[in-house]
């Protein structure tokens, strides 16, 4: 049986930037395709046991490094403009999706998750599908932090700080706690202008969500540290009846992917069952009977 191939890829954008990706070709391919959006801090190279165990099912998986990210450029955890992002990932799922002669399945984590919501609430990205994991449509900050960031983003948009999130909560299995610590490509940055993105597009979202058109799960961790899951909640309640498919894992921490083996099997089952309704037609009976 032929193995998973990982590529390394590299697209050059409008603006002149070339941004760094990883393109996971299956050995039995069905047509379908898996477009992920990685979290803040951190770079899609952490997505390598997802994409594969993704592309072991027939999906070509596709991912790249924002902006300020892994091995792509920019100060860490900075945007040049506020729509720097979406504009970014907008033009690569696009591309993917000619590639692949139809639209891919948008797959987003935790700030990969705000910016998933907003490219397909806020600018109708046309998708197959839309998975938010632990999505950063609330990324829970109290007044002062509010205030900190207002008067920052007036002051020195573009310099970088401190996230102030504590890493030992992304999971509860301390391998992957370690292996987050010991990434040379993760970073704790984040700038101003970052933020306000960040906070302006969860919000204007979830109060979008009642425009959702396309079919959408949620796999949302219920002791998040790092995110609020309440806005997820209010994101699934606002969305238009049966469009939203939640699943809600009480106790989990924020990588739902990556949480101990017992329960990221768990996760990823329902993920399974829900992307084997949005393969090719022509795959649909092969993969629900595997």
């Amino acid at each position: 049986m032929t193995e998973i191939r990982c590529e390394e890829r590299s697209w050059r954008m409008p603006d002149g930037e070339s941004l760094f990706g990883r393109h996971w070709s299956p050995p039995e391919p069905h047509g379908g395709g898996v477009y992920l959006l990685h979290g803040l801090g951190e770079h899609c190279g952490r997505y390598e046991a997802l994409a594969a165990w993704l592309a072991e099912r027939g999906w070509q998986v596709r991912a790249h490094d924002h902006h300020g990210h892994g091995r792509s450029p920019g100060a860490r955890g900075s945007i040049p403009r506020a729509g720097a992002l979406a504009e970014d990932a907008g033009d690569l799922v696009g591309r993917f999706a000619g590639e692949l002669g139809r639209p891919p399945v948008l797959l987003g984590h935790s700030m990969g998750g705000a910016l998933a919501a907003e490219l397909v609430v806020l600018r109708r990205l046309r998708v197959a599908g839309l998975v938010l994991s632990s999505p950063g449509l609330d990324p829970g900050l109290n007044r002062l932090q509010r205030m900190l960031v207002a008067v920052m983003l007036r002051i020195a948009p573009g310099r970088t700080l401190g996230n102030g999130l504590d890493p030992r909560r992304i999971s509860h299995d301390p391998a992957v706690v370690e292996a987050y610590l010991a990434d040379p490509l993760v970073h704790d940055r984040i700038s101003a202008r970052l933020v306000s993105w960040l906070v302006d597009s969860g919000r204007r979202s979830i109060a979008a969500a009642d425009t959702l058109a396309v079919d959408t799960l949620m796999l949302v961790a219920g002791d998040d540290a790092l995110v609020a899951p309440a806005g997820s909640r209010r994101f699934a309640e606002r969305a238009p009846a049966g469009k939203v498919t939640l699943h809600w894992y009480e106790g989990l921490w924020h990588e739902v992917f990556n949480e101990r083996a017992a329960d990221r099997a768990r996760v990823l089952e329902d993920l399974d069952a829900w992307l084997a309704t949005k393969a090719p037609a022509s795959a649909q009976g092969r993969l629900a009977a595997s």
